[in-house]
């Protein structure tokens, strides 16, 4: 994809905050970037425990170039919090019915760590709606361990709150230099983690433990681009580079310093990644 350049003196300009009902009638919030001349649409998926604001730094440099969606998973943000287990695929099916709000066939859909495995299974799921693939800080699977280590998580949470879980949560996020020098971006992620449902939280920590995509990866034939914090111990480059080796043409970038959040720590280097995919 190349994007071209934005009329001159254009702002990024994000809509009021929107609402569309999934197919179960959950409600899904979104902000729409909207670039009625741009040929080309983008969707940004969130982290987990994070909301449709994590992306921002990285909506707004592609704003002006290609129409751009953000939105909160549900579970999260002001998305509808219901009840019940989930499963990555719900999740996918939940964006392919914000995707038909907007009358967008297609897009360019890029996830970061849980939004990259809703990005995987909504491309597998929804292979014809999806120009090109964004897989930032994720998995398709985290390990013959995942059931159990994403459970405890989710019990800590319950049992202790979500404040007992900051001090792990950041040394994750971000880089010692990083939360040094970003104090406002780690307190605006911070807030936004606490504000989090606990149940909803723990349903979706109990999704990623199952969620195993791999069989799934070699019948994806668009273009993907791969970008993983050299420093991730959260889904480390080791992770990364599986994804890669098994979808065919995909592309393998490692941010040299970077932890798990590269869209807020890096999101320069993010927008290009996603530009040069497509």
């Amino acid at each position: 994809m190349r994007l071209a350049d934005p009329p001159v003196n254009a702002e990024p300009m994000p809509s009021p905050e929107q609402t569309c009902r999934a197919r179960d009638g959950t409600r899904l919030g979104y902000t729409l970037y909207d670039a009625p001349a741009a040929a080309d649409r983008i969707v940004l998926v969130h982290s987990l425990a994070m909301d449709r604001s994590f992306w921002r730094p990285v909506a707004e440099t592609l704003a002006g170039h290609a129409a751009v969606l953000t939105y909160d998973c549900r579970g999260h943000g002001r998305s509808d919090k219901p009840g019940g287990s989930q499963t990555v695929e719900l999740h996918a099916d939940d964006l392919a019915d914000l995707m038909d709000q907007l009358a967008w066939h297609d897009a360019i859909v890029a996830g970061a760590s849980m939004g990259g495995c809703i990005a995987l299974a909504f491309a597998i799921r929804h292979r014809a709606r999806v120009r090109a693939l964004g897989l930032i800080d994720t998995t398709a699977w985290y390990g013959a361990d995942a059931p159990k280590n994403w459970e405890q998580r989710a019990n800590a949470a319950r049992s202790s709150g979500l404040s007992s879980l900051i001090e792990f949560q950041l040394t994750r996020w971000f880089g010692d230099k990083f939360r040094a020098a970003n104090p406002q971006v780690v307190r605006d992620s911070v807030d936004v983690f606490l504000r989090n449902d606990v149940e909803a939280y723990a349903q979706t920590c109990r999704m990623l433990g199952a969620c195993d995509l791999r069989t799934g990866l070699s019948t994806l034939k668009v273009p993907t681009a791969i970008v993983v914090g050299e420093e991730d111990y959260a889904t480390p480059p080791a992770m990364a580079e599986a994804v890669h080796k098994a979808i065919a043409g995909s592309t393998l970038t490692v941010l040299s310093g970077a932890r798990h959040l590269t869209p807020l720590e890096r999101p320069a280097e993010i927008a290009a990644a996603l530009v040069a995919c497509a």
